[in-house]
């Protein structure tokens, strides 16, 4: 999918052939066995994986998730994005991302743990606040990345808060973090219902996942007056048309550890949901959630793309067909997330702290930049958000390349 996005792209801005392999090809890929002692006393070895995709705009940036789907494939391709995303918010940054293939939730405390630090070792010479600063994803959290922190500075034999992002306040993380991601959907969604005249107060919005980007989203979405009529994670979901009681499902989560059961609405399934009527539709989940089988059939007024990849190029093909669904792209939609791990760096960098209504505003004013460049030459050069937003980022990417030349 990335390739392919990439491909339509370079041929769009007859980017040189010569030009396309090192915009494409990943700068690193580093693959490690990170074995650790289980709680019963056997050994079990993961594989871990980090991938730098460029590094001509700064050092690298990008996510550590804990998922038992990754490989290196996916690892490349959400660094190639996280490139193109760090460029059209203008970050001084290339694109990484890295992970571990285990399931977290079938892993202790201590166990996952020492996947954390084994993992952090094997790749410690790879990562630093000038070369590569990991953050949060799927299946991690702030401990990880305090973990990740500490396994750091012990190797240094000082404290290194700037290795990673996404860390607890009281370790050098930033207010605001984890929220980012999920306040950022929520904002820009603000954004398109201005452009597209609808009125939040009677609105209703429909969000797939209901981890940190989706619960936050729809938090964020309801405080700007959107009615949230449906939300599921990977064990269901439920709907009600009258909106759900966020704060009781909310509570219900924490307790239960999935919206399954939930008594405030119907059961539904995450194929039903994606096809509900509805103006607001966020896919907060996995990648490639709306295909070409179903791409038709989604019934929303702005898809605003919470999770990496969640419309494959198929489905592409065939909502840019339908003028009536206005896309936020997620290269532009989930960026809160790396714009506040910017900030949380810079801080870490200067050992000085913002308070929250600085780190919003701050975020905010990227965003609106951002969604006021792509939506201009959307509609100036008559092409999809998605490829404006390709066209920003890829642009900036190759211009910085060509401007700092090939080294010999």
């Amino acid at each position: 999918m990335a390739c392919q996005q990439f491909d339509l792209v370079a041929d769009y801005l007859q980017i040189p052939t010569d030009d396309r392999e090192r915009l494409k090809v990943p700068k690193r890929s580093l693959t490690v066995a990170v074995p650790i002692h289980r709680d019963d006393g056997s050994t079990q070895v993961f594989q871990g994986y980090r991938v730098q995709h460029h590094l001509s705009l700064g050092p690298t940036k990008g996510g550590m998730r804990f998922h038992p789907d990754v490989e290196l494939g996916e690892v490349a391709a959400l660094a190639m994005w996280m490139s193109w995303k760090c460029a059209l918010t203008n970050l001084p940054y290339g694109g990484a991302k890295g992970g571990v293939n285990c399931d977290p939730r079938k892993l202790s405390v201590t166990e996952l743990e020492r996947v954390t630090r084994r993992f952090t070792q094997e790749i410690i010479s790879f990562i630093g606040p000038q070369v590569d600063i990991p953050a949060p994803d799927m299946g991690t959290n702030e401990q990880t990345m305090a973990w990740m922190m500490d396994t750091y500075s012990v190797h240094m034999g000082y404290s290194v808060p700037g290795v990673v992002t996404g860390k607890p306040v009281l370790l050098g993380g930033s207010v605001g973090r984890r929220e980012a991601t999920g306040r950022g959907v929520g904002y820009l969604a603000n954004r398109a219902m201005d452009v597209l005249g609808l009125e939040s107060s009677k609105a209703t919005a429909v969000v797939q996942g209901f981890g940190n980007v989706g619960s936050v989203a729809a938090f964020s979405l309801a405080r700007f007056g959107v009615k949230i009529i449906a939300v599921s994670d990977a064990f269901g979901g439920v709907y009600n048309q009258a909106g759900l009681d966020l704060i009781a499902l909310d509570k219900y989560v924490t307790a239960n550890r999935s919206i399954a059961g939930f008594p405030g609405g119907d059961l539904i399934s995450n194929e039903q949901l994606l096809e509900l009527q509805c103006d607001i539709l966020v896919p907060a989940a996995m990648e490639r959630q709306i295909t070409g089988a179903n791409a038709a059939k989604i019934k929303c007024r702005i898809l605003a793309e919470g999770a990496n990849g969640p419309t494959t190029p198929e489905a592409d093909k065939i909502i840019d067909q339908r003028e009536e669904i206005f896309v936020i792209p997620d290269i532009l939609c989930n960026s809160g997330g790396v714009v506040v791990s910017y900030f949380e760096w810079v801080q870490d960098l200067q050992s000085f702290f913002w308070n929250e209504s600085e780190v919003v505003d701050k975020l905010f004013r990227i965003l609106e930049n951002a969604f006021t460049q792509t939506l201009t030459l959307s509609r100036k050069n008559k092409v999809s958000m998605r490829t404006a937003a390709l066209i920003l980022g890829i642009q900036r990417v190759h211009q910085a390349k060509k401007m700092r030349g090939l080294f010999p």
